[in-house]
């Protein structure tokens, strides 16, 4: 059981690393493809490249988890059906049987 632990955990790793590697140097082939033609800037190495990957990470994603339960609507949408008389449920269905999923019919025609 310790060892198929720590072998998942050693897998998770080299994934995480072969994963910053294949970025990293994509992150470099297009850099030092793009840049230095378009506007003269210097070429980047590989641990450059890893660089630029987690300072954009830091601050367009940043390193935090999740905010709030990962299905906030699905508990709202819930609380608002609770709330909801037989008829207003019903006219509810009705209005979704056109627009949610292949498997049911459109409710109305479209143009050709």
């Amino acid at each position: 059981m310790k060892t198929r632990r720590i072998l998942r955990v050693l897998k998770f790793v080299l994934l995480g690393t072969l994963a910053a590697a294949v970025f990293s140097l994509v992150v470099m082939s297009l850099w030092n493809w793009l840049m230095p033609a378009l506007f003269g800037w210097h070429t980047v190495t590989f641990w450059q490249a890893l660089g630029l990957l987690v300072l954009s990470k830091l601050f367009f994603g940043g390193f935090r988890g999740r905010s709030g339960p990962p299905m906030f609507w699905r508990r709202r949408m819930m609380e608002r059906w609770e709330q909801m008389t037989p008829e207003e449920r019903e006219k509810f269905r009705e209005s979704l049987k056109g627009r949610c999923g292949p498997f049911s019919s459109p409710s109305v025609e479209p143009k050709v």
